[in-house]
């Protein structure tokens, strides 16, 4: 049972927050959709700034036709039979700010509610009521017809005005529906030429029982398969209640490594960034997109001691990210096998560039906010679209929905870095924008380059104002030795 400490405001759960009398209702998504998985993140931010973010149950699987957009003969009765199997409410427990994504789910005598993993209290899925006193903020639900086709609306919440929908997308393959098998992955990388006895899952001595332990932890673990799995076990754990605490507010919290160990097979092919990007093909591509950066580890790891007022909603946002790039990887090395058998994922060079950048933001977590997460992932959001047409270009549509998939999520992760970059900003009572343009300044060098995805970069909070016209005036020989970060491209 996490032992979190005081309840603190968090920028996901506010009483303030709850549902408003505007008559603009947000469109979330073709009914269609939901019949994928049976819970949805979903994450609004207002004119303002303000982020907001909920969940989206789906109680009964076989509420919804297979088409999905056909509701039969007695559509009246269906709407209303779905609309009473669709809840949203906020993403975060009121008590003391646990991911309600994992929450269980009872029936009772006055409907459902939706049961906090962490401390088991219980919150009705219609009204929010929890009979410890506390109250959490749902929000209706309509189903309308658009051009002939049923979309989930959703009420916005109070306090904010133009509230837009940022990110919709499934809890976890969890809740997909139906699960699909677990994947094989022993086969998507070459393996070492000595054999060794494999680690367990979890280390018998010694076991984390933080979440800040197990992202040290899976930053020390060389093998990258093994760290898939780490990362999917860890983040379980987190979101079932199951690990002690955060461990952030612990004197005794472990240290990141600098820089995270490989295994010696990959170490060896260890290459300078700038001769990577000179190789253009499929596999080459897809082995150097699939070079996984766990930064969302690292910045739990590395932050959270240092800075015990972050809120448990930053860290569930980070563990979604965690498991994003787990997913990327696994998509990646898994069509990297298909397109290239030859070429399995360790058997060409990779880099180590961005760690690069990750040493310049080590004191400070706004610079790394800002330098990592809205710099390099947001120019990924840049690229990647040509990256995709390439592919296209070359009839391989598998490797087509992949990096679609992969580009959806790189604009929510680039979301995430403006939201807890804004929030910093504002604790430290400093504007954002010429922040960010401050910290680029001090820790990049040469101009953030275009031609910018302007469309993307607004959706996850970037306005013009934040990257155009700006350099970097980082002067640094370890990093001139090191090589220039404007060649470094990908941004995962």
């Amino acid at each position: 049972m996490p032992a979190l400490g005081p309840s603190i405001s968090t920028p996901s759960s506010s009483s303030s927050k709850c549902s408003g009398t505007s008559s603009e209702w947000l469109r979330i998504s073709p009914l269609a959709k939901l019949a994928t998985h049976s819970r949805f993140f979903l994450t609004l931010r207002s004119q303002e700034g303000e982020y907001h973010s909920l969940i989206l149950f789906r109680l009964t699987p076989g509420q919804l036709l297979e088409n999905g957009s056909e509701l039969g003969e007695d559509a009246s009765g269906s709407l209303q039979s779905l609309r009473e199997q669709i809840y949203v409410m906020e993403a975060n427990c009121p008590h003391l700010g646990a991911d309600m994504s994992h929450a269980e789910i009872e029936e009772c005598d006055t409907g459902f509610v939706a049961v906090c993993p962490w401390h088991r209290y219980d919150f009705d899925l219609k009204t929010g009521h929890s009979e410890t006193g506390l109250k959490a903020c749902t929000y209706a639900t309509e189903i309308r017809e658009d051009a002939g086709v049923e979309h989930i609306y959703v009420e916005p919440p109070s306090g904010g005005r133009n509230w837009r929908l940022v990110e919709f997308r499934p809890v976890s393959e969890e809740f997909a529906d139906p699960p699909p098998p677990p994947p094989d992955l022993s086969h998507l990388t070459i393996s070492s030429p000595e054999h060794r006895e494999p680690e367990p899952l979890v280390p018998t001595e010694n076991p984390p029982s933080t979440l800040i332990q197990w992202a040290v932890l899976i930053l020390n673990t060389p093998d990258p398969m093994l760290k898939v799995q780490r990362t999917r076990h860890a983040v379980h754990l987190f979101r079932t209640g199951q690990l002690k605490s955060i461990g952030h507010r612990s004197a005794k919290a472990p240290r990141p490594p600098d820089m995270p160990p490989r295994e010696d097979t990959y170490a060896r092919n260890v290459v300078d960034p700038g001769k990577m990007a000179r190789r253009k093909n499929r596999a080459v591509m897809l082995h150097a997109l699939a070079n996984i950066e766990q930064w969302a580890w690292d910045i739990i790891a590395r932050y959270g001691p240092s800075h015990p007022d972050l809120p448990p909603a930053f860290f569930a946002d980070f563990t979604k990210m965690a498991l994003d790039e787990s997913k990327h990887f696994s998509l990646l090395t898994a069509r990297l096998a298909a397109l290239s058998p030859s070429t399995p994922y360790g058997s060409l060079p990779v880099h180590a560039g961005l760690w690069e950048s990750a040493r310049v933001t080590f004191p400070s977590l706004r610079a790394r906010l800002a330098i990592i997460h809205l710099v390099h992932e947001a120019r990924g959001l840049d690229v990647n679209p040509g990256t995709i047409e390439k592919f296209r270009r070359a009839g391989d549509p598998e490797s087509v929905r992949v990096l679609e998939t992969i580009h959806h999520d790189e604009v929510t992760h680039v979301t995430t870095g403006h939201r807890w970059f804004t929030w910093v900003c504002a604790r430290q009572g400093v504007d954002p924008v010429q922040t960010f343009r401050e910290e680029v300044r001090r820790g990049w060098r040469g101009d953030v380059k275009g031609p910018f995805n302007a469309e993307d970069r607004e959706k996850a909070g970037l306005t013009p104002d934040f990257y155009e016209n700006l350099r970097g005036e980082m002067e640094s020989e370890w990093e001139k030795e090191k090589g220039a970060q404007g060649a470094i491209s990908v941004g995962y």
